[in-house]
Order: structure tokens, then C-alpha cells, then sequence
């Protein structure tokens, strides 16, 4: 009679095995689902593997090498802040003890900065562009806007089906590339209830050749109330918080302050684009029309909360004590090439060698759908082949661009103090 076969080896029980994985940090939960998950795939040994993998899932610092300073997948706009354990009077009045406002804080302090009537903060620029319209023009209200400013931006955001969302009529002017102030009389003489002129800031492209526009000055002098969607939320066209005043590859932008002093009575804006804060939306200007935004149902529903206003009040004195220039992206932004290319030096200098990292000029760019076709010079450090993925594994990952067959890591988007990342990142490829 033959010796019966040997019983296979059990697996382990998920218990035991999500213990195991205690020393990953990750709570005992998804270790208890990593420990599933293996077991399940007949190998219990991928577990950590597989924890691992759902730790990278997570929200977490990163360090963005990519010279794209408004990095929509990275968050745009870095924002070093901070917020206290404790309440916040975000909606009660100190003086008094009764019920306060939200918009008492950031908003009427963004509004100080740009020399607006008043302002509101909601939860990004496209909730501020439906509630203005919904407020203003909403009922089937007439909305002129010129065919070359019916925009598309990332994530869908389609003007013509906001205007439908928000119950306002679209009703379009002029042609792609040419609108004039009489295509707006025209729409005046056309339309019995013509609410609005909006003025979209075509934020992630340009048209050039045989081209004309309106001016906001322009449109100002017909009789509607005129909206500017600015988008990218430059605050102030001189940039006073800057030493040396705007940098060059501004200087065709619109910013929110000039653009309300040229008779716009509206501006919207973004808060995590050029602005440097968190994500929000801004709606600014005419007091009373601000005040029918905020009093519409939608504005609760797009009211950011305590930890925005927070941070963006912080924001928004900075700008007021003229010392914006220290938010991070300002710091950025404004970084010499000099500066830049002394950094990659040392870098090399300091890898000795590994990976084959050489010093490299290069170009940075705004991005978040920001100032199209513009380029700032910049400079970084570059090693061979597509080394991406594996800087992605570091901790913190280091997010770079291919070029050429060439990785590149552009410092001018990267804080002097991750430079220490980027060397232990770049020597751990040469050693690779």
C-alpha cells in the first residue's frame, strides 16, 4: 500500500499575514486586504509588495521636476500651509457673538487687494463662472459671448454647456477670430433681455493672424453688466510683490486689478493658478452684484470650507504686505538662471558621476492651461534614457520629463531644499 501524498501547505491566515505588514504604517484594514489579496493569488509572499502599492495610491508629497510650474496633476499651485487644531469663527462675528459671514474673511481681503467692491470665494473658477451666470443671467437671460471665447478646458469644461447648465441663453457674437464692439450692439438690438457680456480668457490657446477683439474698455461703454472670466487669477498686472516687478513672459496676461479698473464689472478667477494659493474660485467687483452671487442657492453648494479660506486668507495678506513674492510659486517663478544652473552644478558635483547626470539648459513652462506657448529658461540636470518610473518609485517620488531620450530634472520647480531628493534619487539610478 503506497504512503499517501503529503498534505499541501495551508496558507497563512489573513490575520497573521496583515500583522506581518504592521511595520508599512498602513492601518490594519487595508494590510487585512493586501493579506487578501495575495492569499487569493496563491502567493501570500506579494503581500508587502501589494501593501506597498496601495500606500503609493495615497495622497503625498511629491517632487515636481517636470518645469511645469502650474502642474494640474500635481496640485498647480505649491502651497506651504498650516492650520490650528482648534474652532475658527469662520461664520461668527467676534464683535457682536452673533452669526457671521464667510465672505468677511478672505474674500473682503482678496477685494482690498485688487481694489474691488467686494468678493466671494467659492470652490474653483468653473463653480464661478455657473453661479455668476446662474445668479445674473439665469431664467433664460440673454449671455453675448464672441465664438472665438466658447472655450474648452481640462476636465470638459465647455462654456456653451455651463451656460445651459446654469439656465442662462448663449447667445453668440462675432466670429472665431474676429468680434467686434458693434457684434455685441448687435446682439443688444437683437435680444429684449440681454443680461450679460462675458468675456472668456482663452487660457489654453491662442489665435493669431487676421484677428480682432473687444476690448473690456469697449465693452464697458455698451450698458451690461461685463463678466471676465480672467481664469488664471493674476492679481495685479505690476506684480509689486516682486523686486524686479513682472517677469517678461507675463506681459501679455490680464490680471484681475486692471481688468476691474478698465470697467469690467465682474472679474472670476482661479485661486490655485497664478493667485499661488489653494483651489478656489474668486468672483470680484461690483458690490451689488456680488451680493446677488452669494445670496443664490448654488453659492452653498459651492462654498469652500474653513481650511481654504484659511490658507487663502494667508494668501491674500501676503499680497496686501506686498510679500507674495515668498509664496512658493512666486519663489519659483521668479528664480534667476543663474541660481538655477549654480544649483545643477552642485548636484553633479556631488553625484560624482553616477547615473551619467550632466548639467542642462532647459524650459519651463506656466501650465495649468495658463499662458500657451510660453516658455521661461530654466536650467537642470539630465541623465540617459527613460528613467521616469524609477524616479517615480523614490520616496518622495521625483516626477521628471523625457526629452530627447533624456530625463530631465528641472530645478526651477523644485525647492532648493529637495535638491537633497534629487541627488539621493539620481544616485541611487547609478547605482541601479
Amino acid at each position: 500500500m503506497s504512503n499517501p501524498s503529503p498534505a499541501p501547505d495551508r496558507p497563512p491566515s489573513v490575520d497573521q499575514l496583515a500583522r506581518s505588514l504592521a511595520d508599512t504604517g498602513l492601518p490594519h484594514p487595508l494590510l487585512v486586504d493586501a493579506a487578501r489579496e495575495a492569499i487569493a493569488a496563491g502567493d501570500p509572499g506579494s503581500a508587502r509588495s501589494a501593501a506597498a502599492a496601495r500606500a503609493r495610491t495615497m495622497l503625498q508629497p511629491v517632487v515636481n521636476a517636470t518645469g511645469v510650474l502650474l502642474h494640474t496633476n500635481l496640485g498647480r499651485a505649491p502651497l506651504a500651509a498650516s492650520t490650528d487644531g482648534r474652532a475658527s469663527n469662520i461664520e461668527l462675528d467676534l464683535a457682536s457673538g452673533k452669526r457671521g459671514s464667510r465672505t468677511a474673511h478672505a474674500g473682503a481681503l482678496l477685494a482690498r487687494a485688487m481694489d474691488a467692491e467686494a468678493a466671494i470665494v467659492v470652490n474653483n473658477c468653473a463653480a464661478a463662472v455657473l453661479l455668476t451666470l446662474a445668479a445674473l443671467a439665469g431664467g433664460g437671460r440673454g449671455v453675448a459671448v464672441s465664438r472665438g471665447e466658447l472655450v474648452e478646458i481640462g476636465g470638459g469644461f465647455r462654456v456653451p454647456d455651463v451656460m445651459a447648465q446654469s439656465g442662462a441663453r448663449l447667445v453668440e457674437v462675432g466670429t472665431t477670430n474676429r468680434t467686434r464692439a458693434a457684434d455685441y450692439r448687435g446682439a443688444m438690438d437683437a435680444e429684449d433681455d440681454l443680461a450679460l457680456l462675458l468675456k472668456v480668457h482663452r487660457s489654453n490657446y491662442t489665435i493669431s493672424g487676421f484677428t480682432e477683439e473687444t476690448s473690456v474698455a469697449a465693452l464697458a461703454q455698451l450698458g451690461p453688466p461685463v463678466v471676465v472670466d480672467l481664469g488664471s487669477g493674476l492679481l495685479d498686472a505690476g506684480c509689486p510683490w516682486l523686486d524686479h516687478g513682472p517677469p517678461s513672459w507675463l506681459a501679455e496676461e490680464p490680471a484681475a486689478k486692471q481688468t476691474l479698473k478698465a470697467g469690467a464689472d465682474l472679474v472670476l478667477f482661479s485661486g490655485d493658478k497664478l493667485l499661488g494659493g489653494p483651489q478656489a474660485g474668486v468672483i470680484a467687483g461690483r458690490a451689488d452684484l456680488v451680493r446677488a452671487c452669494a445670496a443664490h442657492p448654488l453659492y452653498r453648494a459651492f462654498r469652500p470650507g474653513a481650511l481654504v479660506l484659511s490658507a487663502l486668507q494667508d494668501v491674500a495678506l501676503a499680497y496686501l504686505d506686498r510679500s507674495a513674492g515668498r509664496l512658493p510659486f512666486w519663489r519659483m517663478a521668479a528664480a534667476e538662471v543663474d541660481d538655477l544652473e549654480s544649483r545643477a552644478h552642485r548636484i553633479v558635483e556631488t553625484l560624482a558621476g553616477s547615473a551619467g547626470a550632466e548639467v542642462v539648459s532647459c524650459a519651463s513652462v506656466p501650465g495649468g492651461g495658463t499662458l500657451p506657448g510660453v516658455e521661461i529658461p530654466s536650467a537642470g540636470v539630465a541623465v540617459a534614457g527613460d528613467r521616469t518610473a524609477e524616479l517615480r518609485a523614490w520616496s518622495p517620488p521625483v516626477i521628471a520629463r523625457v526629452e530627447d531620450d533624456r530625463t530631465i530634472l528641472d530645478l526651477r520647480t523644485v525647492e532648493p531644499d529637495d535638491d537633497e531628493v534629487v541627488v539621493a534619487a539620481l544616485r541611487d539610478l547609478g547605482g541601479a
